[in-house]
């Protein structure tokens, strides 16, 4: 028992000799494989920087530039890796790596199908010309700026200034609205005056007013006017105009200076605009019930 114990310890410090001579051998490489890495890194940095000057002198979209760069960085510390293989003479196992690398990609492609999915579909959006940094966009329930489209997400910053990450597969498969396709966006306000009003006279007063307090307007054929119907207590009606801005903040803007404008016409020209009320009509028995009692 002693001498087999004794045997393989001899063995077990062959071993470790024979490890150490390896190293001390391939100190050199190893040494010159870890510069090797640290520079891939470094240059892959600076090559991304590069890539994207070289880009900002074509037409595409920031988010695809940006795609771009990544990728090439990305082939820049690959092409270091393989080079270090070779440096520290693991030409076999980088054979073996690659033989399971379909096995593994297909594995890793199964698990990660949301993720793939979202990264398709973000280099999808990073095509798309209709949709670029500092569109205002309503999808998916969610309204606001776009200010960043990564491989990830889309991100939309709403009114409230609340940040909303919407998954690009998300953005890709359903319908996007897009205020900023045009230079200008549409106001439109709704209201009511009561039944006395002059309805020629309010549509002239309230035209007007849009007419002379919004530059975009230049005339009264941009103002849209429509009686919309007799309401519970009122005459409603709608207006339409437009103004030169795709930003909804600057429209909900337009839209409260418009309210106040009017409601100032109004004041001054003895226009009701009514509250909503109830009539109540009682049977002409009621007074004779009432006497009786």
């Amino acid at each position: 028992m002693y001498d087999q114990l004794v045997e393989a310890w001899n063995k077990m410090l062959s071993k470790l000799e024979s490890w150490l001579d390896a190293i001390v051998v391939n100190l050199p490489n190893l040494l010159i494989a870890i510069v090797v890495f640290i520079i891939a890194l470094i240059a892959s940095k600076y090559v991304s920087k590069l890539i994207l000057k070289l880009l900002d002198r074509s037409n595409l979209q920031r988010s695809m530039k940006k795609v771009i760069a990544k990728l090439v960085s990305i082939v820049v510390i690959l092409l270091g890796l393989f080079l270090i293989l070779g440096i520290l003479n693991l030409g076999k196992a980088l054979n073996t790596i690659l033989a399971g690398a379909g096995v593994a990609g297909l594995a890793v492609g199964l698990a990660l199908q949301g993720a793939l999915a979202n990264t398709y579909s973000g280099i999808i959006l990073s095509y798309i010309k209709n949709l670029k940094y500092g569109d205002w966009i309503e999808t998916n329930d969610y309204e606001g700026e776009v200010i960043d489209i990564d491989l990830r997400a889309v991100t939309i910053k709403q009114v409230d200034n609340n940040l909303v990450y919407i998954p690009n597969k998300l953005v890709v498969e359903n319908p996007i609205k897009n205020y900023s396709t045009t230079s200008q966006s549409r106001v439109i306000l709704e209201c009511g005056v009561g039944y006395e009003s002059d309805l020629r006279q309010v549509q002239q007063l309230t035209i007007d007013t849009v007419v002379n307090n919004f530059k975009a307007v230049e005339n009264k054929d941009d103002v849209l006017f429509l009686w919309r119907g007799f309401g519970d207590s009122s005459i409603n009606y709608e207006l339409r105009f437009w103004i030169n801005s795709t930003s909804a903040l600057e429209v909900a803007k337009a839209k409260s200076e418009t309210m106040m404008l009017i409601k100032e016409v109004y004041d001054e020209k003895g226009i009701n605009i009514p509250f909503p009320i109830r009539t109540l009509d009682f049977p002409k028995e009621f007074n004779l019930m009432k006497e009786k009692k």
